[in-house]
C-alpha cells in the first residue's frame, strides 16, 4: 500500500547527483530539466559544490535531498542541522542513535526540513554487522540481536520515537518498515534498479515498481540515469513505470 500523502509520479523520483564536480552535475540537471524536480546531493558532490549550486536548484523549483548521513556529537549535530535547514534543503539524512535523532530534530526547529534516519546502509547485510559483533550467530559471543530484522527494527523504532520524519529503506525493508509504520514514516528507497540493471555494490535493491508496491514514497535512482546514454529518456521510463504501478495499487 502506498502512503496516502504521496506526491504525483514525477515527484516521487529523486535523481542522485553522484558526480565529483559541479560541471558534470550541471550538465545532468540541464539534461533533465522539465522531467526531474528532485535531486539528491551526497558527500561527493557536497564537498565539491557551493551554496550557489543549491540556490540554483531552488531557482529551478527543484527540491533537494542532502544525503550526508550525519553522525557526530549531539551539539554538533544540532548546530549542523540548523545550518542545513537554513540552506532550504527538503530532506537530510542522519545515521546515529536516539540521541543523534533527538539533537537533529531539535536543530531543525519548526523548519519544513524532513529528518530521515538510516537504519542500515543498502550496501550492508548481516555479515557486515556480524563483523561488528552486533548480530548473531557469532561463535563464542552472544550479540544483542539474533538477526538483521531485530537490529533494523530497533534502529527504526528509536528514530521514529524521537521525532524523525522518515526512514531510508532498501530491498525487503521497504515493505517491512511500511508495515511497522503504516502512515507515520516517509520512506525513501535507494538502490533502485530497473529490471536487468546491475545492482552494483547494493546488497538489497528493488525495481521502481517493486518499491512503489512495497510502500516507498520516494525512489532514489543514481547510476541507471547518471550513466545512461540518454538520461532524459531513462528518467522518463522510470517515471512511467511509477505511474503505471500507482494505477494498480
Amino acid at each position: 500500500m502506498t502512503h496516502v500523502n504521496s506526491p504525483d509520479p514525477a515527484q516521487r523520483l529523486i535523481v542522485a547527483l553522484d558526480f565529483s564536480d559541479l560541471e558534470q552535475a550541471h550538465r545532468c540537471v540541464d539534461e533533465l530539466e522539465g522531467v526531474v524536480s528532485f535531486y539528491k546531493i551526497g558527500l561527493e558532490l557536497f564537498l565539491a559544490s557551493t551554496r550557489d549550486f543549491l540556490d540554483e536548484l531552488r531557482q529551478r523549483h527543484c527540491r533537494i535531498f542532502l544525503d550526508l548521513k550525519m553522525h557526530d556529537v549531539d551539539e554538533t549535530i544540532r548546530r549542523a542541522v540548523a545550518n542545513a535547514a537554513k540552506l532550504g534543503v527538503d530532506f537530510l539524512t542522519i545515521h546515529g542513535n536516539s540521541a543523534t535523532v533527538k539533537a537533529a530534530c531539535s536543530g531543525k526547529g519548526n523548519q519544513s526540513l524532513k529528518i530521515l534516519a538510516v537504519p542500515l546502509l543498502s550496501s550492508w547485510n548481516e555479515q557486515d554487522l556480524q563483523e561488528l559483533f552486533l548480530v548473531g550467530p557469532i561463535q563464542g559471543f552472544s550479540p544483542r540481536f539474533n538477526n538483521l530484522d531485530e537490529y533494523v527494527f530497533w534502529r527504526a523504532d528509536q528514530a521514529m520515537a524521537q521525532g524523525c520524519d522518515g526512514l531510508i529503506a532498501s530491498g525487503e525493508y521497504v515493505q517491512k518498515l511500511r508495515g511497522r509504520f503504516p502512515e507515520q514514516a516517509v520512506i525513501v528507497s535507494p538502490a533502485i534498479r530497473p529490471s536487468g540493471s546491475s545492482t552494483d555494490e547494493h546488497k538489497r535493491s528493488l525495481t521502481p515498481s517493486e518499491a512503489i508496491q512495497s510502500g516507498a514514497n520516494y525512489l532514489v535512482v543514481g547510476r541507471p540515469i547518471r550513466d545512461a546514454e540518454h538520461r532524459r529518456e531513462a528518467a522518463q521510463r522510470i517515471i512511467a513505470e511509477i505511474e503505471t504501478t500507482l494505477l494498480k495499487v
